[in-house]
């Protein structure tokens, strides 16, 4: 017993720590993925606490963990693991069952896990959670009880900082595809000899009220008599998937330029703004004011967002405006408005607002460079 109790401290200690601490790495990652349950669910009245209870959710698992691992407040830090996997355990089963959203988010963007995976681990972190709740008795204060609470306290107080200062600047690992050294095209291409996802069509057609399903091979193409009624596509066998896909920009003005943009010798800079309207106004003026500088430098500059055109037209500036997928500008930076330097192609550098370099950085590198 005393080696299962050691051994459980250290898996769901070394577990929550990690957990914690990649979601607090990527806090606004975290904030998303609630975001994509409250909507599953219909609670988007909810989405205005998705980055508050993004954080309190990583600090929450860090500091059980922190407390489990290391002894301080252990007892505690044992009832916290117990009320989370009670919390999570039968939840992540009715999301396994339903799979309204394909990836937990339980290890953020460092891991992904199915809905099932998910489910299979919490089961064995409630095992190993039991097995420290029988032994608790057993359990030692390491030091007096207002030391180990200073110390939770502090640990609390500098992990929210931590997940603060990335949320600020930019997560301090980037764990997104499009990572600084990345060459975006590259990561599109589909390797030789793999295949992607295969699916079954059926068709659905209507003769006299009956309606029958066919294939493809034997559907009624010729017979007028079979009124088509629906199409159905069921994923049979999961493909290779490449790490970026669905990358793709259209401008407003000359119509799709992804290749233009992925091809371009030199330099280009992208301000990236999933909703200009969710973004500060101070935070979109320095964006543009950078941009109109560097279209003077004859350095391409692009605003990509999601926003509709009624919405862009209250920004239309003579800066270059490009419609993309929000989930992809998402995937790109974790800012609002963030921005991603490229040189052939390739990720040089990424920025948010707060750390966004001055016209005299850009000048000096293009001097440089020249």
């Amino acid at each position: 017993m005393r080696v299962l109790k050691i051994v459980s401290r250290l898996v769901i200690g070394l577990t929550f720590i990690f957990s914690g601490v990649v979601k607090a790495i990527d806090p606004l990652g975290s904030a998303y993925k609630f975001h994509d349950y409250f909507q599953a669910f219909n609670i988007g009245f909810l989405n205005s606490l998705s980055l508050p209870l993004a954080i309190l959710l990583c600090t929450a698992e860090f500091t059980a963990g922190f407390s489990v691992l290391t002894g301080v407040r252990q007892k505690t830090g044992i009832m916290g693991v117990l009320i989370l996997m009670v919390i999570f355990t039968p939840l992540t089963f009715i999301l396994a069952l339903t799979n309204p959203v394909s990836d937990c988010g339980c290890f953020g963007d460092a891991i992904h896990l199915t809905n099932w995976q998910t489910f299979g681990k919490n089961i064995i972190l409630l095992a190993l959670a039991i097995v420290l709740i029988i032994n608790k008795k057993n359990t030692k204060q390491l030091f007096a009880t207002a030391k180990e609470w200073l110390i939770i306290l502090l640990t609390i107080i500098l992990f929210i900082l931590f997940s603060l200062y990335n949320l600020r600047y930019l997560p301090v690992i980037d764990f997104l595809p499009y990572k600084t050294g990345v060459k975006i095209a590259d990561q599109m291409i589909m390797p030789e000899g793999m295949s992607g996802d295969v699916y079954q069509t059926t068709f659905i057609y209507e003769k006299d009220g009956t309606k029958k399903e066919f294939t493809l091979n034997n559907y009624p193409a010729n017979d007028t008599n079979w009124k088509f009624v629906e199409q159905k596509s069921v994923l049979v066998k999961k493909g290779y998937q490449p790490s970026i896909h669905g990358f793709s920009i259209s401008s407003i003005i000359d119509g799709d330029i992804t290749r233009k943009v992925l091809d371009h010798k030199g330099y280009s800079v992208l301000m990236i703004s999933k909703k200009l309207a969710d973004a500060r106004e101070k935070s979109l003026a320095q964006g543009f004011e950078l941009g109109r500088y560097l279209v003077e430098k004859r350095i391409d500059f692009y605003v990509l967002t999601s926003s509709g055109a009624l919405e862009m037209k209250n920004y239309v500036n003579g800066l270059e405006f490009c419609t993309v997928d929000e989930t992809t500008l998402k995937s790109m930076v974790r800012a609002n408005p963030g921005y991603i330097l490229l040189k052939d192609g390739e990720i040089i550098e990424k920025w948010s607002s707060a750390n966004l370099p001055g016209k005299d950085w850009f000048a000096k590198l293009f001097l440089v460079t020249k």
